[in-house]
């Protein structure tokens, strides 16, 4: 079987190890993003999976499209007469012509139809999902709507999102081997529009946070929102490590340090309570949230910002 590979970041870079892994599936394209400045120096960094790519000196051509609409882009992924597109994480929208070279599969980190678009994996945690999982799913123009493949479920509670993202691309990874084997044998199900529920690209404001929130709701923030795009204050304070401490009381007072125990200190939100580990200063260093306070010359009773 002959296979183009469409995906970015290393959710899609575990998927395609196991791919190539096989030893039965041919690999010649791989398409991804544009390398992108990042950081304050703004460095243009390649994605992921190209630079995992050209770390394991891989005899494969990596095709870094502007539009995946242009003439250039459909005749580029055509002359390579795949069999089939495997997409995942690509982090655009597939065109028609794209779409009519060959039957293209997506691996989505979902169980369809729930959560379809960009931010499946945070939107399940901030829902407080039990259980999640990965959709195999055949490509329409629809976004994240073409029928199923095969799925698989995975324990879902209380994770954090760099944690789920390991363990959801390994999922993946296995599932989309299977469905590749299985190919001429699936039979796909049409997936149910009225259950739908979508999501969206996560931007950097949504890591901002207030105490005049509930702690339960920092808590979802924290695990969905670490390591990117973090939670901050308004006043640019960022919250690297947190724990839930009571989810239930509402306090007279908000954002006021309640406790300070061995290691961390506790405060108080609109209703329950966090515990902050770690914390960063704007252009600071992060350090533990006990020197924090200490170099701040604040304690009990006083308010964290």
């Amino acid at each position: 079987m002959r296979l183009v590979f469409m995906g970015t970041p290393d959710y899609a870079t575990r998927i395609f190890e196991e791919i190539l892994k096989e030893g039965i599936f041919e690999v010649p394209l791989l398409v991804t993003q544009k390398d992108k400045p990042v950081g304050r120096k703004q460095v243009l960094t390649p994605p992921h999976i190209k630079k995992w790519v050209i770390d394991n000196s891989l005899d494969i051509d990596i095709f870094q499209p502007d539009s995946l609409r242009s003439q250039e882009s459909y005749e580029k992924i055509y002359s390579y007469k795949p069999d089939i597109i495997v997409v995942a994480a690509y982090g655009k929208i597939l065109p028609k012509e794209i779409l009519n070279i060959s039957p293209c599969i997506n691996l989505h980190a979902s169980i369809l139809p729930k959560y379809r678009g960009a931010s499946p994996i945070q939107s399940a945690i901030l829902n407080q999902e039990s259980l999640s999982g990965v959709t195999a799913m055949m490509m329409e123009e629809g976004l994240d709507s073409g029928d199923i493949l095969a799925f698989r479920y995975v324990d879902f509670k209380d994770i954090r999102v760099d944690k789920a993202f390991d363990i959801l691309s390994e999922a993946a990874a296995k599932l989309c081997v299977k469905v590749l084997k299985d190919f001429k044998n699936l039979k796909s199900i049409k997936q149910l529009d009225f259950d739908a529920s979508k999501c969206v690209k996560i931007k950097k404001e949504n890591g901002l946070i207030s105490f005049a929130q509930s702690a339960l709701d920092i808590y979802r923030k924290y695990l969905a929102y670490t390591p990117w795009p973090g939670l901050f204050l308004e006043n640019g304070l960022k919250l690297k490590e947190l724990k839930l401490y009571s989810r239930d009381g509402k306090n007279s007072t908000i954002g006021s340090i309640e406790k300070i125990l061995d290691n961390s200190i506790v405060v108080t939100c609109k209703e329950g309570m966090v515990e902050i580990v770690t914390l960063q200063a704007p252009s600071k260093k992060a350090v533990n949230a006990l020197e924090y306070i200490r170099g701040k010359r604040i304690g009990v009773g006083d308010t964290l910002v």
